[in-house]
């Protein structure tokens, strides 16, 4: 099987992830929102929180190289994102994705996605590099739905980004920096 094997269900994907002190406040807040919204579904864990920026999965080995490469080529400082409201995604019958969101501050983190997918587009993986993008870190799945609510913002400077592996957790496959 490929290092970077994406058949059998493996989810492979770009991603933003918090720090590990901004994991574990994400997590603090989403057990109390749970328990305000009265969900039943199961927070998804501090280590797994994360905003997805191009999903890879499915793709042959030397286009997921290809990926990596294009991930070398983005040239931009480190960001501030920041998340202000809570919301439920439609998502699957019985399975709604309840998510952080936010909009003014998450501006920066959009004008980097566009970056990114522009490089993969050079890389010749323009069907990955799609423009539909709904900025949101997803805290559990629900039977149940909430509507939009405001929070205290929850923020944190996005130092790199990763690709990741996902099956039964989260396996780092490679880390970029942000340089300017």
């Amino acid at each position: 099987m490929d290092e970077f094997a994406s058949s059998g269900g493996a989810r492979l994907f770009l991603a933003a992830v918090p720090d590990a002190g901004t994991a574990e406040r994400i997590h603090q807040l989403a057990g109390v929102l749970k328990r305000a919204h009265k969900f039943d579904g199961k927070l998804i864990a501090p280590q797994r929180l994360h905003i997805s920026l191009f999903f890879l999965g499915g793709l042959p080995e030397r286009h997921i190289r290809a990926a990596c490469e294009a991930a070398t080529e983005v040239r931009t400082e480190p960001f501030e994102v920041s998340f202000d409201r809570t919301a439920s995604f439609r998502g699957r019958p019985g399975n709604r994705p309840f998510v952080l969101i936010g909009e003014s501050g998450l501006r920066r983190l959009e004008s980097f996605r566009r970056m990114l997918g522009a490089a993969l587009t050079r890389s010749g993986l323009r069907r990955v590099a799609n423009t539909n993008f709904t900025p949101h870190i997803t805290l559990l799945y629900d039977a149940r739905s909430a509507d939009e609510h405001p929070i205290q913002p929850i923020f944190w400077t996005v130092t790199d980004f990763v690709l990741i592996h996902s099956m039964k957790g989260h396996d780092y496959r490679g880390r970029w920096p942000l340089l300017a």
